[in-house]
């Protein structure tokens, strides 16, 4: 593979695509500001009840059995094999009437389902307070990291890169949040875990490119930034190709066929492997250039020419 060889002209469409992100990270912003985000019991306080029936029910009849009752029904999950027919139920509640979600469900299944051998395996609760509070330290762990991953470009290349690695992270992580609120997925603690992970993800591409693009700048002494980055993004290309290829199909396989508990997560990181890898061309690398630009502007400001 290391003999493909590719001659894009990437930077011609910096402009176009720049345009199209920055749109699209607003956007983002926007959904999430009227629309919300759909927060799990995990992040809003709740209760998760693990259900298993002896024989099988009628998922419909079962999710509107749940509803009749006081609590609201975020989610029915199926969990294992059809055949196992154990379900995962969140339930919204608040500070009041979170301890009587046992009790409730126990009792529409001993009137309603008392022939198939319905049993609670277990009740995970989340009082709101706790659920604010994980919230908060989800978010917190996602800023911490950018701002590691900023310090650590800044000290392994030059400054002049860790803040094409924050905007590329930014987007990465809103647009992938935003994708989250216009679908109306839940967004839990597995979410920020593989928020995290596209992170890390999305960074290690983006630092292959810088190390190619200063690699370049010592080899060929007096490059353009504007060639630099081309040749430094085509010489990496394969590899990024490959790479994204490999986790993506195994990403998107767990995705389509991993099951409801997992696939929120999988939704997560699919989606962010195709972001990381488009921002770490078209997002962090145009910012290099934009900062290259504003490096150089000072310089020749105020010099005159002569005749």
């Amino acid at each position: 593979m290391k003999y493909i060889h590719f001659n894009y002209n990437f930077v011609d469409y910096f402009p176009h695509l720049v345009a199209l992100s920055t749109a699209i990270f607003i956007g983002s912003i926007v959904l999430m500001l009227t629309k919300g985000i759909n927060f799990g019991v995990d992040f809003r306080g709740g209760a998760e009840v693990q259900i298993k029936f002896a024989q099988s029910v009628a998922v419909d009849q079962f999710r509107a059995d749940l509803e009749a009752t006081q609590f609201k029904i975020s989610s029915v999950q199926s969990i294992g094999e059809a055949s196992d027919n154990e379900y995962l139920v969140k339930v919204q509640a608040d500070d009041q009437t979170i301890s009587k979600v046992t009790d409730t469900f126990q009792a529409m299944l001993n009137t309603k389902y008392a022939d198939k051998g319905a049993d609670i395996r277990k009740t995970d609760v989340v009082g709101p307070k706790a659920g604010s509070e994980l919230r908060w330290a989800g978010f917190k762990a996602m800023l911490w990291s950018i701002i590691a991953i900023m310090i650590y470009v800044a000290l392994r290349f030059e400054f002049k890169y860790a803040p094409g690695v924050v905007i590329a992270l930014l987007h990465d992580v809103i647009i992938t949040v935003g994708a989250f609120s216009l679908t109306g997925k839940e967004f839990t603690l597995q979410t920020v875990a593989a928020i995290l992970a596209v992170i890390g993800y999305s960074v290690n591409d983006t630092v292959v490119v810088y190390d190619r693009i200063r690699e370049n700048e010592m080899k060929y002494s007096g490059i353009d930034m504007k060639e630099n980055i081309n040749r430094s993004v085509n010489e990496t290309l394969t590899r990024t190709m490959f790479t994204s290829a490999t986790t993506l199909f195994v990403s998107a396989t767990m995705l389509f066929l991993g099951g409801g508990v997992i696939h929120d997560f999988f939704f997560a990181i699919t989606f962010g492997i195709l972001v990381g890898t488009y921002s770490s061309i078209f997002v962090a690398a145009p910012m290099t250039l934009m900062l290259e630009k504003f490096k150089k502007a000072p310089a020749n400001h105020g010099v005159s020419k002569t005749a």
